[in-house]
């Protein structure tokens, strides 16, 4: 006996309905579910998960007060959420031309550059670390040095007047070309009324002493490497606070460095939580 076609069409549509069901929805995922449990992969699979926290989520080693622990690596800063949030991983969003701050008498409306948090974070790093963490373009108190210049002609002719943008308190330069440099007022927008963007290089080594990583963050805000460069900067610190040798210290930076996928992709990593807890495990 021939089915109604309506009839034949539903029950070839539920046949399919059950097999894709079983399929993608039964044997596809217990499929990979049994290769995450592959020796060498289940680990990967689980979260690289350890009593600490993840190796592949980055997480900040301060204090209460967000004050860096002297006794551990620190990680590279994290624009996500309040650090290392999973919830909330992004990047600052800052790009190369982000150097006039944002300035408030009410804190929560000012905001900082990127030019004015790395010169502030490599300060803050070289502090820590004893070198010198000044910066080209940065003043010596951890500001973006750049200067509103205002022109008699607009762009060009004589320079009439210069405004620190950054700084409301006394200019990081007493003058520039022969004018007396002004500090910056809150809610003046020097750019808007004419004034061009100068950034000023000032003394500081072609090479600075702390690394770019120290001071910029990572595109998903949850890095839990950092560079053997930055790593070595901080070696000194971990041996004085643990009474630990420098060459104690840098075996196990080598021992937790990972080398360039495949040779030459990417460079090399020092996972820092790794390396924290093999600090923790010495005697």
């Amino acid at each position: 006996m021939r089915l109604p076609s309506w009839l034949s069409q539903h029950l070839a549509a539920l046949r399919a309905l059950l097999v894709l069901t079983v399929v993608t929805g039964l044997a596809y995922p217990l499929l990979l579910t049994a290769v995450g449990r592959i020796p060498g992969l289940s680990d990967k699979a689980g979260g690289s998960l350890v009593a600490n926290g993840s190796l592949i989520i980055g997480q900040s080693f301060t204090d209460a007060d967000g004050n860096p622990v002297p006794r551990y690596f620190q990680s590279r800063p994290s624009a996500a959420g309040d650090g290392y949030d999973p919830t909330a991983t992004s990047a600052s969003n800052l790009g190369p031309n982000s150097i006039v701050d944002t300035l408030a008498a009410n804190e929560e409306d000012a905001s900082q550059s990127l030019l004015t948090q790395v010169c502030a974070r490599s300060l803050a790093v070289g502090t820590l670390e004893g070198v010198d963490g000044r910066r080209p373009y940065c003043t010596t108190d951890g500001v973006g040095a750049v200067l509103a210049v205002f022109h008699r002609d607009g762009l060009t002719g004589p320079v009439t007047r210069v405004v620190s943008v950054n700084q409301t308190g006394t200019p990081f330069v007493a003058t520039y070309e022969g004018v007396t440099v002004e500090s910056a007022k809150i809610g003046d927008d020097y750019q808007a009324f004419g004034g061009i963007m100068t950034p000023i290089r000032g003394d500081a080594p072609a090479t600075p002493a702390v690394p770019a990583d120290a001071v910029t963050a990572g595109a998903s805000g949850l890095d839990p490497d950092i560079s053997p460069a930055y790593a070595a900067l901080q070696v000194p610190r971990i041996a004085r606070e643990r009474g630990l040798s420098q060459d104690a210290v840098r075996t196990l930076v080598s021992d937790n460095t990972t080398d360039r996928a495949l040779g030459f992709l990417g460079e090399p990593a020092v996972n820092v939580l790794k390396l924290n807890l093999a600090l923790d495990g010495q005697k």
